[in-house]
């Protein structure tokens, strides 16, 4: 009996010193790199935003590093180098190039880390898995509603992306898609050309235009909010009036929203907390495994569109949004 209260009594030093030490070394966080193709842009930061509200980085589950790609894919390239040789657990990209990015996917999984796509595509199937809204249906309802307004007729400008980009490609299709659809030479594209994503260059670019092309655009069709912004700045800061413009773009930032909220513009909604809080919870499912369980409330919230699928589908679509002067103050309201 002497023996057996010693056993237990040694018994449960072992244990109590156990926990002792799971205590003073709780579970490390998960740590995942986050490359982003520049910051400049509003869409950027508030996908940086809402990362870092994301359930499982606010319990400390998950530790998230932003990377800045400064708009050049062989820097974003680099970067992810460096993800991999800091032993980061997961790399989540936001890739500027549609081939040139690739690399990242490739040196990801050659190092056995998972890497999820998000905001954008590129050339490849070797990723864990990859989060986006249909770029080319995007381009597609900007576009038509533009021409809805001109009754399919008139001359239009085309403000891209940056060339090479998925969203410069597919927004570009989406946008002839919806030209092709009005009568033969009814629409024509004055002009096309990139302005980055960037609200000055197409400042710069649409005042050219204007010159150039005096009295004769009727529409401006804007691959992102930034450029469609940037085009309205310019037509006010000539002297010209908005209203006899058709004007849209892409993401729904909040300038964006004001200017729908004005009648300035139409703006197509994606959903920057939905694309990186899916990409956040999909990336610490492959790092834990199927007992990890999603924290994100996106995925009640697009539940008829978007499903979880235990975090195991190769591609998940986020819906648009078409944003009116009756929805936009609850979107404006939704990110204070």
């Amino acid at each position: 009996m002497k023996k057996l209260l010693l056993f237990m009594s040694a018994s449960g030093i072992v244990l109590a010193s156990c926990l002792t030490l799971q205590a003073a070394h709780p579970p490390r966080k998960v740590k995942i790199a986050v490359l982003m193709y520049g910051n400049k842009a509003e869409f950027v930061q508030l996908m940086e935003r809402y990362g870092k509200q994301h359930p499982a980085v606010t319990s400390g589950l998950a530790e998230l590093t932003f990377y800045d790609g400064r708009y050049d894919a062989a820097v974003q390239n680099d970067q992810a180098q460096l993800a991999i040789n800091l032993k980061y657990d997961a790399i989540i990209v936001n890739p500027l190039d549609f081939e040139a990015n690739v690399d990242v996917v490739t040196k990801a999984k050659a190092a056995h880390i998972p890497v999820i796509v998000t905001n954008a595509r590129l050339d490849t199937q070797e990723m864990t898995s990859a989060v986006d809204s249909d770029d080319v249906l995007g381009g597609y309802l900007e576009a038509k509603n533009i021409l809805q307004k001109l009754s399919c007729k008139g001359n239009v400008v085309i403000i891209e992306g940056p060339k090479g980009g998925s969203g410069e490609i597919q927004r570009g299709q989406g946008n002839e898609k919806a030209i092709s659809e009005c009568p033969a030479g009814a629409v024509r594209v004055l002009e096309r050309k990139t302005a980055n994503w960037s609200r000055s260059e197409a400042m710069e670019l649409m005042q050219n235009w204007l010159q150039k092309d005096k009295g004769k655009i009727k529409g401006v069709i804007g691959q992102n909010d930034e450029m469609a912004l940037g085009a309205i700045e310019a037509i006010k800061s000539t002297g010209l009036n908005f209203r006899d413009f058709s004007i849209a773009g892409i993401d729904g930032v909040s300038d964006a929203l004001d200017a729908v909220k004005r009648g300035e513009m139409t703006s197509i909604l994606q959903d920057a907390k939905a694309q990186m809080q899916a990409s956040i919870d999909i990336a610490l499912r492959a790092v834990l495994g199927p007992s990890y369980k999603p924290m994100s409330s996106i995925w009640k919230q697009y539940e008829r569109d978007t499903k979880w699928n235990d975090g195991q589908s190769k591609h998940y679509i986020i819906p648009w949004t078409i944003v009116t002067p009756r929805n936009a103050d609850a979107l404006l309201e939704s990110r204070k």
